[in-house]
């Protein structure tokens, strides 16, 4: 084993390999024996292609050239496409018009052309049991709109063979999603909520009967976060809620009571970001197959007829999509810590069929860094002490090591949401790293999912406090354990967690000797004033209502105390972001520019809120590598041939 500094080890993981073949598996459904997924291919200039996979295993992508199935709706997407007798229908992401193809046909607009290009959304379809019309979500960017106030939510019927005027069922709630038809086509059930509330905070699940027009809640409002109805054949319909404080399973028959079905401490459900979500699956002989997260993995389980329920015997520790597989099985897409996601078939007695791989990496395994579920004392809001949790990924290279006496630079990472998680499934852009002697920390923050709605709201009336004092937290117990190089630490995060990043350099004892910040907010008040519908009272609950508390956003604001940043930052942006606009990551680097603090800037024409690019993902990963290299001291491996980033002021 060769002695080479930490962070300069040569590796075979470059920035060439997280790109080769790459694909992002965003959902698959189930049509009789064949299997549809979607692929988001960065080689494609990012575009969802939906792959069909027969039960003889003959694999065709079905979407032709020119079109790709990705949804606008609330900016975040998901839910865009649905399968049915060899039919797809799906929003097409280049004019948002909703789209059926046949099999061995061109794919034919339904809905009408809006007044405004891409002004008209569809997400989340459902197909009425005879086949004879279908509901969506349609979201609304009218003629003259001035913002977010003007966008309309609502769900929609039209016709699923031929161009039709979409008819208004339901309309008024601020956002609506889930249409869901009863397999007797008389009830249809939605779930809606309203501003200031997100859809992990208060919503609302409601039934109409269509015959009689009859209208009722089912379930949810205030403190209950109500998501993923799905009717099962008998009538009876299934939901998640976190009433008990986790996201858990009921059942509910027109008539009678609710009836709490999977009633466990670990999340069932998850933040509902992207539409179209499927945590669970309803088996034909009554069994239930769910996901859940316990302890910061990912798991499956089965709830049997008769009650009682077992965990399934799989590799799995991130799962992101479970469906009927229609065979006494389920299909999903889910990854281990030593693999990529993949689609793969479920027996109830726990043997995996794999029917999309992931990608063959060719890679020895000492390469690769399995994540430790890990807790450290930190602080909440109050200040009062806590527990919080994250991953840690340590260095893995099975050629070098470092000298004796050195230790590792640490990358805090940040995930974004800021209710999501760190997912402990096998990222090449994590390994990227960990191979080259870096150990990573993918922090578990109060606010995050996977730990209860309790830990979950740590984060109300706290973003920039209680996140901000677990990545410190982390990263000082993982120096403090001679894990890591206190001297080298570093912080990253994209979105929310850019935000995070930001705040945690603007302050006077931060432990960072670097940052990489990746489209996040600088200025609070400005997001607050100029974001996307979905989002756009979102901060309401994270920091204050506002106006009425803009001294909150002022003070919790990066770009108001530059005075305290002297941590040289790397800043990379979209220049088509709608969530987080350019001038949020312009303000943070013209004020470092005028402080003569190190900062270098790369913005991605063309790209929106996260990369899609091949060529974009590969400059921005070799410019953060090259920034590191040069704050840190380390040569980059030559035989990569990686372009410096310019770094002014350093």
């Amino acid at each position: 084993m060769t002695i080479t500094p930490y962070g300069a080890w040569p590796t075979p993981i470059t920035s060439e390999l997280v790109l080769s073949s790459a694909v992002r598996l965003s959902g698959v459904q189930v049509d009789g024996d064949a299997v549809v997924w979607a692929e988001g291919r960065p080689s494609e200039g990012g575009r969802t292609q939906l792959v069909r996979r027969e039960a003889d295993g003959t694999v065709t992508d079905l979407l032709p050239e020119g079109f790709d199935a990705r949804t606008g709706v609330h900016e975040y997407g998901g839910g865009a496409w649905k399968v049915h007798d060899g039919v797809v229908w799906f929003s097409n992401w280049q004019d948002q018009r909703l789209y059926r193809l046949a099999p061995g046909g061109a794919p034919e607009p339904l809905t009408p052309e809006p007044e405004v290009t891409r002004g008209d959304r569809y997400a989340d379809v459902d197909l009425a049991p005879d086949g004879s019309y279908l509901v969506a979500i349609r979201e609304r960017h009218p003629m003259g709109g001035t913002g977010a106030v003007d966008v309309r939510n609502e769900i929609v019927r039209l016709s699923p063979t031929g161009p039709s005027e979409p008819e208004v069922l339901v309309t008024g709630p601020d956002f609506v999603s889930s249409p869901r038809i009863s397999p007797d086509g008389v009830r249809l059930v939605w779930v809606s909520w309203n501003h200031p509330s997100m859809p992990w905070d208060d919503t609302v699940l409601t039934g109409r009967n269509l015959v009689t027009g009859d209208e009722a809640v089912v379930a949810g409002g205030p403190g209950e976060s109500v998501s993923e109805p799905r009717w099962a054949p008998d009538g009876a319909l299934y939901f998640l809620s976190d009433r008990t404080g986790w996201w858990n399973l009921y059942r509910w028959l027109p008539g009678s009571d609710i009836v709490p079905v999977v009633r466990i401490d670990a999340e069932i459900g998850e933040p509902a970001w992207v539409l179209g979500g499927s945590r669970y699956a309803i088996l034909d002989g009554g069994e239930i197959v769910f996901a859940r997260w316990q302890g910061g993995y990912d798991g499956l389980a089965v709830h049997h007829p008769d009650g009682t329920r077992a965990d399934l015997d799989v590799p799995f520790s991130a799962v992101a999509s479970v469906r009927a597989g229609g065979s006494g099985d389920v299909v999903v897409v889910a990854g281990t810590p030593a693999e990529e996601p993949g689609v793969h078939r479920v027996a109830l007695d726990g043997t995996v069929g794999t029917l999309r791989a992931p990608r063959e990496l060719g890679l020895d395994a000492g390469y690769l860094s399995v994540p430790e579920a890990v807790s450290f004392p930190s602080v909440d809001g109050e200040g009062a002490p806590r527990t919080a949790h994250a991953l840690f990924y340590p260095p893995a290279n099975p050629a070098h090591s470092g000298p004796d006496g050195e230790l590792p630079p640490l990358l805090v990472v940040i995930h974004g949401g800021p209710t999501a998680s760190a997912v402990p499934v096998l990222s090449v852009n994590v390994q990227y790293w960990t191979s080259r002697g870096f150990g990573v920390v993918d922090v578990n923050y109060g606010g995050s999912t996977g730990f209860g709605r309790e830990y979950r709201e740590l984060l109300k009336g706290a973003w920039g406090i209680v996140d901000v004092a677990d990545c410190l937290a982390a990263a000082r117990w993982l120096g403090e354990r001679g894990r890591v190089d206190p001297a080298r630490l570093a912080i990253r995060g994209g979105s929310a967690g850019g935000y995070t990043t930001l705040a945690a350099l603007a302050r006077e004892d931060t432990p960072f000797a670097a940052g990489a910040d990746h489209f996040g907010v600088a200025d609070l008040e400005a997001l607050a004033a100029d974001t996307h519908k979905f989002e756009s009272r979102y901060l309401d609950g994270l920091v204050g209502p506002y106006p009425a508390s803009r001294d909150v956003y002022v003070e919790r604001s990066p770009i108001h105390h530059v005075e305290r940043f002297g941590t040289p930052l790397i800043v990379l942006q979209g220049s088509e972001d709608a969530i987080v606009p350019p001038n949020q990551s312009e303000l943070i680097v013209d004020a470092l520019r005028a402080r003569k603090v190190p900062v270098a800037y790369l913005l991605f024409e063309g790209e929106q809120h996260g990369f899609r690019r091949a060529e974009n993902i590969r400059r921005a990963l070799e410019a953060e590598l090259s920034f590191y290299s040069q704050v840190f001291g380390f040569a980059l491996p030559e035989a990569e041939g990686i372009e410096p980033v310019v770094v002014e002021n350093l």
